[in-house]
């Protein structure tokens, strides 16, 4: 198909524009109504605004990052939204099928699309963690901002695939709304996203152990020096979200339908 493409078109490049149209997209949704920047920012900071009221003022930096997480992992609520809109009421997605696109590369794109909507939320979390962490005694140091980059980008990955995938078998536009919403909440409040994962009851901590979002947190917080870690468990955390991430992303790829009714 691509070749097929290429040689009826040899003057039009037929790769590497589909990731800058879809972050054109996001770019567009937000500059015609910036109150979509607003969304993202409101659910954490309700947490956060109750929790600072009622937890020691030196979680506000574990709480802050948590915030970060569920943030990126709601991502995920937002692909699943976007891909079954365009598939069930646009039928934008046959298109796609029909094109050298491929559905790894669309997955990507739509993942792009919502990253930008999130990133002004991104934005005031991370100043505000800089702030804040200084203050608590907590300081950003160059790993820290690593390890909370390479936990986010992980589960932007890995929520964006599940999304996608739960999005593939949404019969109806009615069921988005509920399902997304179901399904990202639960997740993120099993997690030990906005507290350590020491201060839930011993089963709840076993589940929460089955979660990639789990050891994000655990990772992000031991690097950032937010709660205790020696480099062997840090080293565990990180091995065990990547090992969880890809486990997670083969059930979703496998659940993803392509092309499918």
């Amino acid at each position: 198909m691509a070749g097929g493409v290429a040689a009826e078109f040899p003057n039009v490049p037929t790769r590497g524009r589909a990731l800058p149209a879809f972050a054109l997209v996001g770019w567009r949704w937000i500059s015609r109504n910036p109150a979509v920047t607003i969304t993202p920012v409101l659910l954490p900071f309700i947490f956060l605004y109750f929790l600072s009221l009622i937890s020691p003022p030196r979680l506000l930096p574990l709480e802050i990052v948590g915030a970060m997480l569920f943030t990126m992992q709601n991502i995920g609520s937002w692909v699943l939204g976007d891909s079954a809109t365009w598939r069930i009421e646009c039928s934008l997605q046959d298109m796609f099928v029909a094109s050298p696109l491929g559905r790894i590369r669309y997955l990507f794109g739509i993942a792009v699309s919502n990253l930008i909507a999130m990133v002004p939320a991104l934005a005031v979390l991370t100043a505000l963690l800089v702030w804040k962490g200084g203050a608590e005694g907590y300081p950003v140091t160059l790993f820290g901002a690593a390890a909370l980059l390479g936990s986010l980008v992980t589960l932007w990955v890995l929520f964006s695939a599940v999304g996608i995938a739960i999005s593939s078998r949404v019969k109806t536009q009615r069921e988005i709304w509920p399902v997304g919403n179901l399904t990202f909440t639960i997740l993120g409040m099993l997690s030990p996203l906005y507290y350590p994962l020491s201060a839930l009851p011993p089963l709840w901590q076993d589940a929460a152990r089955f979660l990639p979002t789990t050891y994000a947190a655990l990772f992000a917080q031991g690097a950032l020096g937010i709660t205790p870690a020696s480099p062997a468990q840090l080293a565990l955390y990180g091995g065990l979200l990547l090992l969880s991430a890809l486990i997670g992303l083969a059930i979703c790829l496998r659940l993803y339908r392509w092309g499918e009714a």
